[in-house]
């Protein structure tokens, strides 16, 4: 794909694994300038070897999004290093799954900060810089978990269920400003994720791991989960001048399961 995106400077949030390093590696593939940030520098580090083995190149910043004040320095690190962002996308941060007999109020809490306000914070900063400049676009990877209620993730519903109402708003708030903003809503995909949500799953039903994956298998038409570079090619479109009237689009891919309009 031609997206158009060479030379462009790419931020993907969340770059050091799953969605989010495969979201690098295909605006790499793009020819644009990607700088990945997690908070992790040795695993940024790691993700940087995996594109160098594929011929690509991704140049990293470690921060904590979950804070304010390091996402606004982030943000102004790599405008002035690198340029000014043209594509911000969010993939970091991801809410732990917790039986709702855990499920207090600073639980609650930690999951809005670890999946809803890493985006915010960084998107703050970012979306003021593009409206200034009259351009922009914003991908945010959230989830199908804020669509349908799940015991064992309440709190981590709730915060994609926020990103999404939040992602629409900033695209009309801004839509005139020349900014986009869009939503991605992957079902079960073939990530780090997909155990961690099985193993809590397990512990509260006392079934065995394989046993409910293969159930949840079998309510996707498709037959099987997403890949994550399947994921990213989308958000590569969104994020380019192919989807140019396209913004507050939320769109699911989860392989048909959710079958709502």
């Amino acid at each position: 794909m031609d997206a158009g995106l060479a030379g462009h400077v790419v931020v993907v949030t969340g770059a050091s694994k799953g969605i989010g390093l495969a979201c690098a590696m295909a605006f790499a593939r793009e020819g644009a300038k990607v700088i990945g940030v997690s908070r992790n520098l040795a695993h940024l580090h790691a993700a940087q070897h995996d594109l160098q083995r594929e011929g690509l190149h991704m140049d990293v910043a470690a921060a904590d999004l979950s804070e304010s004040v390091a996402a606004q320095m982030v943000a102004e690190y790599i405008e002035n290093e690198f340029g000014p962002i043209d594509v911000l996308v969010n993939c970091a941060g991801a809410a732990r799954r917790t039986p709702v007999a855990d499920l207090h109020a600073d639980a609650l809490r930690d999951t809005m900060q670890a999946k809803y306000f890493t985006y915010m914070h960084m998107i703050d900063p970012v979306i003021r810089h593009m409206a200034a400049r009259g351009k922009g676009s914003i991908v945010n990877v959230v989830g199908q978990g804020g669509r349908q209620a799940n015991p064992l993730h309440i709190g981590g519903g709730a915060a994609n269920a926020a990103l999404m109402l939040a992602s629409v708003g900033y695209a009309n708030a801004y839509a005139a400003k020349g900014v986009r903003v869009n939503v991605i809503n992957p079902g079960i995909t073939r990530t780090g994720r997909v155990q961690e949500g099985l193993d809590a799953a397990s512990r509260a039903s006392g079934r065995a791991t394989d046993d409910l994956l293969a159930e949840q298998l079998t309510e996707i038409p498709m037959g099987r989960m997403a890949e994550p570079r399947e994921i990213a090619n989308v958000a590569v479109f969104l994020a380019s001048s192919l989807a140019s009237y396209v913004t507050g689009a939320v769109i699911p891919m989860d392989g048909g399961k959710t079958s709502v309009i």
